[in-house]
């Protein structure tokens, strides 16, 4: 049996690090932020995330069903968009995060949170700024380096497997300032 994680982070910088006139004086945590929901398998610590329009039940199942066999465990925290997902075929489990438990038995989200923590340091530390109209870019970079650092190959098979799936891909100036 398969066994996830699934969580739900925001990224984006601080309103009150923003100038007057593109402050949204709005409330505050995620307002003016992207949403990105992230898969991680437990036993082999691979990860999917992407961006996301919104959090609710509809996207959240959406993600959990492209991407996760059916009947599987998947452990979350209390964020309503989970509810529900015992009743699409999967076995779940929650911590609620709120209440103070970070751990109930065998559920957590310790594995997840810690690619949000890589993810969260590489725009403070390396990237700075991440847009919004890239940001998807930039998640997919953090789940490959991820992704890549959890399978024991060679380098140079890494580095063929990594030019193998460049191959044909081609990103133009252009394109990326459209």
């Amino acid at each position: 049996q398969n066994i996830v994680e699934i969580d739900e982070t925001y990224v984006g910088g601080k309103e009150k690090n923003k100038h007057g006139k593109k402050k949204l004086r709005a409330g505050r945590g995620a307002v003016g932020k992207q949403a990105v929901v992230g898969i991680r398998e437990r036993n082999t610590g691979m990860v999917k995330a992407s961006t996301v329009s919104d959090t609710t039940r509809e996207t959240l199942h959406s993600m959990v069903s492209e991407n996760v066999e059916s009947g599987s465990l998947v452990y979350s925290d209390e964020h309503k968009g989970y509810i529900g997902l015992n009743l699409i075929g999967y076995v779940h489990n929650s911590v609620n995060h709120s209440a103070k438990e970070f751990v109930n038995e065998m559920a957590h989200t310790n594995g997840i949170e810690s690619v949000w923590a890589v993810l969260k340091r590489g725009y403070n530390g390396v990237y700075h700024h991440m847009s919004v109209k890239h940001l998807g870019r930039y998640v997919d970079e953090f789940a490959f380096r991820l992704n890549q650092g959890n399978v024991k190959i060679h380098t140079m098979a890494r580095i063929a497997s990594m030019a193998k799936g460049m191959f044909g891909k081609r990103v133009t100036y252009k394109a990326l300032i459209k």
